[in-house]
């Protein structure tokens, strides 16, 4: 009980940590052995995958159930936060390319897969989720649908008996606090994804692919630590690393091992509490992101379609550039609503300059073969922006109402001064 006790006093990143680094070392000492604690990580992501569309629907239904009249949210300024950021991604991507042209040695491995023939068929497919079985919604993860339909239940209840939104509150409540039991095995969750990773994987199959792996994480890397902090900047006007390390560390860590948006979506809503944002936007904004806020999609998308256009020698000029960056935003954008994938989106980008259909296929093989990395990449900066969006649309709200916002140790401003008239 003594050492259940000083666990507990850890904090949770601290205990991810540790497990990160207990999985790295079993892994390497004895892998054969350490392959059985694997299980611990299927575990952890079947529990959160499970646990998400639940979470999501009666979180909704029970926020819009009980919305007021004239409440307003920052759904508006959200939105428009991760469209911008996907579209940047795909800029800085594109830029990256062309300043440190890839070529790749092309590969078979993805066969029998079929990626959709347009950007309008994978607009479709998006649209078509909306309205899609709830209980096939539920059942598969289709967070679109979910929303939709959640959405549509809140409203019908707006006018039910009290007791009926108590009761659905309650089972909101009830399903956070399973998600927080379940968020208290990251740990050993993450000890055996780490020891699945370096035992079924490992990184001699990415070796031959250096150069291309480390404009895809620079890329990553780039748009989290310089391009998202500037335009959390912009909107706030205060420091915005304190906040962006936070939704890294608290986020996209567990985003990074689990390689799943949708596995991510309670650590996001634990996330958004702890930083006290408003119930009834976060409900909504994080798994609206883990749907379409893809700017990691859109970054793998424009990287792999420039390394096969370099590959085959195709000159590409500045105007079709900056529609690869469109398309692939928008691509990006409903990459969820197709089966694969951001990888599968490639042979769409690829059609943009002639690549034959063969050979972008071929590059989906590669984008396999290093998924490993660019997945667990993609997926953490997706994830945690998620957050950091939601959060700096709301700071940006709190203070132009001169409320008082206070964030852990990031900032902290009082009732209107003189400081912030200033600002």
């Amino acid at each position: 009980m003594n050492v259940l006790k000083m666990w507990n006093r850890i904090s949770l990143v601290k205990q991810i940590l540790i497990g990160l680094a207990l999985g790295v070392a079993l892994a390497v000492a004895i892998p054969e052995t350490a392959a059985s604690l694997t299980i611990f990580g299927t575990l952890f992501v079947g529990a959160l995958k499970a646990i998400a569309p639940v979470l999501v629907l009666f979180l909704v239904i029970a926020s819009i159930a009980q919305h007021k009249k004239g409440q307003q949210t920052n759904m508006k300024s959200i939105i428009f936060l991760y469209l911008l950021g996907t579209f940047v991604a795909a800029l800085v991507a594109v830029i990256a390319s062309f300043i440190f042209p890839v070529s790749i040695a092309l590969t078979q491995g993805a066969e029998g897969l079929a990626p959709p023939g347009n950007a309008v068929e994978v607009i479709k497919t998006l649209v078509l989720n909306v309205v899609d079985n709830p209980v096939n919604a539920l059942v598969n993860g289709n967070y679109i649908g979910i929303l939709a339909w959640a959405v549509v239940l809140g409203l019908a209840l707006r006018n039910a008996a009290d007791t009926t939104k108590t009761v659905i509150a309650n089972v909101s409540d009830a399903v956070a606090k399973i998600v927080g039991w379940i968020i208290k095995f990251a740990p050993l969750g993450i000890m055996g994804l780490v020891i699945e990773s370096i035992t079924t994987n490992g990184l001699s199959s990415l070796l031959g692919y250096g150069k291309l792996l480390a404009l895809l994480i620079g890329c990553m890397v780039f748009l989290a630590l310089v391009v998202n902090p500037l335009i959390v900047f912009i909107n706030i006007r205060r420091n915005p690393y304190p906040l962006v390390f936070k939704c890294l560390r608290e986020s996209g860590i567990t985003a990074f091992f689990t390689r799943s948006s949708a596995a991510n979506i309670p650590v996001n809503m634990t996330l958004c509490e702890k930083l006290g944002l408003d119930k009834d936007t976060y409900s909504v904004s994080i798994p609206l992101g883990a749907t379409v806020n893809m700017a990691g999609a859109a970054i793998t998308i424009s990287v792999l379609t420039l390394a096969a256009v370099n590959t085959l020698g195709i000159q590409v000029d500045i105007p079709t550039a900056i529609m690869l960056s469109v398309l692939a935003a928008v691509s990006a954008c409903g990459a969820s609503g197709v089966a694969g994938g951001s990888l599968l989106l490639i042979p769409l980008a690829c059609s943009l300059f002639g690549v034959p259909a063969d050979v972008a296929m071929q590059v989906v093989g590669v984008g396999f073969i290093i998924g490993v990395l660019q997945d667990s990449f993609e997926t953490a900066l997706n994830s945690s922006t998620d957050v950091l969006f939601t959060a700096t649309a709301e700071y940006k709200k709190r203070l132009k109402e001169g409320d008082e916002v206070v964030v852990g140790k990031f900032f902290e401003i009082n009732k209107p001064s003189e400081d912030l008239a200033k600002s």
